[in-house]
């Protein structure tokens, strides 16, 4: 029986990789050095992808390579350059360029069209569709019932959870005028999210109840997943590619369980709570069910998570006969402590430490600078260890 929907979520590097994959992502996106939406997220080189598809091919993921970015007239050959290396090692590229679609077209393979190109109506889904798109990745400023629309026609593919933009489809010039830094190169350093005064020019200020006026709230789909589910929609996308692993790991997971079934009310007030352990500013409906208003732009600069990681050291060695790790302490660890460790190939594990021993000595509390040995599922050496705290 086929999967009657596609989980598909952001790979910034290894950690977040496996980690997607171990919460139960049906496919993976991610981009490489150049060329990408996300040139601040790690992201991977071509000889990663050998290794990549050794870790999705066992669980049957798919992987999509995001080449999403504005194309200039010297970079043609090299994005072709990369694409003919490409070309049988991903499932799909991501895209937008009349060049890198002419390209996928060349060396026959396959393309979903990015939501950078702003797919808003039937007639320009039918148009990339005759040009032989898979699929679209619609933009964001639709509601559900366009969405249903453009669906009869097209495959299409839909952000559930993440990151909103206060411009159409990410089309902001804000950080390319303040900082030299393009968002339509993928360099975007987010001076939306500041908190602004307006002043006249006699020096005169206008207080503001808001004081991020262009910062929108993260996109979550979960208390209405229900109705995406009959719009038609065929891949459901979350956003986060620079975030990291702890953050992939719970919204895989959550919006997993909300796909393969219809969550009871107490299972959604469950879920969400677990949403804002992790990277959020506050939570909106984006367009889906009506347009923002004032109630959608963030409040804060940062995060809103209820949870913040804390590093505490690396797996020094770990003893897979007795399950044990030690740490090399460079900040403090207790008894009781909630921990997640992540790494390359470990993804993220989290557990709790229910004993210590210094040199075979039990211990509830160790200092930075000591190297302690704990209770640990299967990990690796050089793993990093995070404490979670409650903020």
């Amino acid at each position: 029986m086929k999967q009657k929907y596609e989980l598909l979520a952001p790979a910034g590097d290894f950690p977040m990789l496996v980690a997607a994959i171990n919460a139960g992502a049906n496919a993976v996106y991610f981009g490489l050095k150049e060329f990408s939406m996300r040139q601040n997220a790690k992201n991977f080189t071509i000889k990663d992808l050998n290794e990549i598809e050794k870790v999705c091919k066992p669980k049957n993921v798919r992987k999509y390579l995001a080449i999403n970015t504005i194309i200039y007239d010297k970079e043609l050959k090299k994005v072709e350059e990369v694409l003919k290396k490409v070309k049988k090692k991903i499932d799909a590229v991501i895209c937008w360029d009349l060049s890198v679609i002419s390209l996928c077209k060349k060396y026959k393979i396959p393309f979903h069209i990015s939501t950078q190109a702003s797919v808003s109506n039937s007639e320009t889904a039918k148009f990339y569709k005759k040009l032989g798109a898979e699929r679209i990745v619609l933009a964001r400023e639709l509601n559900l019932k366009q969405i249903k629309e453009i669906s009869r026609i097209i495959p299409i593919e839909c952000f559930i959870h993440g990151a909103m933009c206060v411009a159409i489809s990410g089309r902001c010039f804000t950080s390319q005028f303040l900082f030299g830094k393009s968002a339509n190169r993928g360099e975007c350093i987010h001076p939306c999210r500041r908190s602004y005064r307006i002043k006249d020019e006699e020096g005169k200020e206008l207080k503001l109840e808001n004081s991020r006026v262009m910062s929108a709230k993260d996109l979550c789909t979960l208390p209405f997943i229900e109705k995406l589910k009959k719009a038609g929609i065929t891949a459901f996308k979350i956003e986060g590619r620079t975030r990291d692993p702890r953050y992939v790991d719970v919204v895989v997971r959550i919006y997993k369980k909300a796909l393969d079934k219809k969550l009871s009310k107490s299972e959604l007030e469950n879920s969400m709570k677990e949403l804002e352990r992790v990277y959020n500013r506050g939570f909106s409906s984006g367009f889906y069910i009506k347009s923002p208003t004032n109630d959608d732009f963030a409040t804060i600069e940062h995060s809103a998570a209820t949870e913040k990681k804390h590093f505490v050291g690396k797996i020094h060695h770990y003893f897979s006969n007795i399950g044990v790790g030690t740490i090399q302490l460079v900040s403090d660890l207790k008894v009781g402590d909630n921990i997640s460790i992540i790494g390359k190939t470990t993804g993220i594990k989290n557990t709790f430490v229910e004993s210590m021993e210094i040199k075979n000595q039990k211990v509830n509390f160790a200092k930075k600078g000591q190297e302690v040995g704990i209770k640990l599922p299967f990990v690796r050496k050089n793993d990093e260890v995070y404490v979670i705290k409650k903020v």
